[in-house]
């Protein structure tokens, strides 16, 4: 997980992030990261369009966005 977090802020790639909030309710994100500090990220949200820190050990999961192919 570490190392798909690390490529978004390397290669400024969009991610997709299972976080557990501070009301214990699981939330999707999808997230680009900015840096990455001992045991927090700081990325831009999609979601909350805004820059925002996320608790690594509060991610339940990372990967890549699935593009989307049309017929």
């Amino acid at each position: 997980m570490i190392g798909i977090l690390n490529r978004s802020k390397r290669n400024q790639e969009k991610v997709m992030i299972y976080y557990i909030d501070r009301k214990n309710h699981v939330t999707q994100r999808i997230i680009r990261v900015i840096n990455i500090k001992d045991d927090v990220i700081v990325a831009y949200c999609f979601y909350r369009k805004k820059i925002r820190t996320f608790t690594i050990t509060n991610i339940l999961s990372a990967g890549p966005i699935q593009k989307r192919i049309s017929a």
